[in-house]
């Protein structure tokens, strides 16, 4: 799965999958390992469901939680606002 999400953030391409019990679509800017030891990615949710926040949203989403990713063909831009290439949450492996 990290190759996958490495090669959506080089690509600036949307991902789907389900999280929390909610299909989610996301922009994935940078994916490591938290503070907390967990392989997590740094996404803005552009749409689906989530149990706490209105879309759209940043969101670190841990990756053994990730069901049926999926690489979509939809791009992004990768300039979205707050977007801090530092992520100082994660011990980076690749980001935009």
């Amino acid at each position: 799965m990290t190759s996958k999400i490495c090669q959506a953030i080089q690509e600036n391409r949307v991902i789907e999958f389900h999280y929390d019990g909610h299909h989610r679509k996301v922009e994935p800017y940078c994916h490591g390992t938290s503070k907390r030891g967990k392989e997590s990615v740094r996404g803005y949710q552009v749409a689906g469901g989530s149990n706490s926040r209105s879309i759209p949203f940043w969101r670190l989403f841990t990756v053994t939680k990730i069901g049926d990713l999926n690489l979509t063909d939809e791009t992004f831009q990768g300039n979205r606002p707050a977007y801090n290439p530092n992520d100082k949450d994660l011990r980076v492996h690749c980001n935009i």
